[in-house]
């Protein structure tokens, strides 16, 4: 389960249509324990792409320093897909770095952006509920 409150979704949502065309990405910060996210990280898209995205790795190293020095850690990403619907790709799958990470993604397809939630470990995708605060 992973616990996401309103606030931060709208500023997924926000940070995903600023990014359009190209699907836009970030890191979620929180408790790796609970579940529980206290804050975003947006970042660029370094693919610049309408069909994948590519983490800088120097941003994400300094966040989680950044969230260490807070006693937090990195807890999952979020991405948008600008197409399709909320569903992880083949791509998704296979460059999910961490089986205990939420995978969080923002579906721009429909009038309306729908989130979803998934752990992904070994190739298996398992959606898990969203608990909004």
């Amino acid at each position: 389960m992973l616990t996401l409150p309103v606030s931060l979704q709208m500023s997924m949502i926000a940070h995903c249509l600023e990014g359009l065309p190209e699907e836009a990405c970030g890191l979620l910060v929180g408790d790796y324990a609970t579940g529980v996210t206290e804050r975003l990280v947006p970042l660029e898209n370094v693919a610049h792409s309408a069909l994948v995205y590519t983490v800088d790795p120097k941003a994400h190293m300094l966040a989680d320093r950044a969230a260490a020095a807070d006693g937090l850690d990195i807890i999952g990403v979020f991405h948008s897909h600008t197409h399709t619907e909320a569903y992880p790709s083949p791509t998704d799958v296979a460059q999910a770095p961490d089986p205990g990470w939420h995978y969080v993604l923002i579906s721009l397809r429909d009038v309306y952006p729908v989130i979803r939630s998934y752990r992904i470990a070994d190739g298996i995708i398992t959606e898990e509920p969203i608990v909004s605060e």
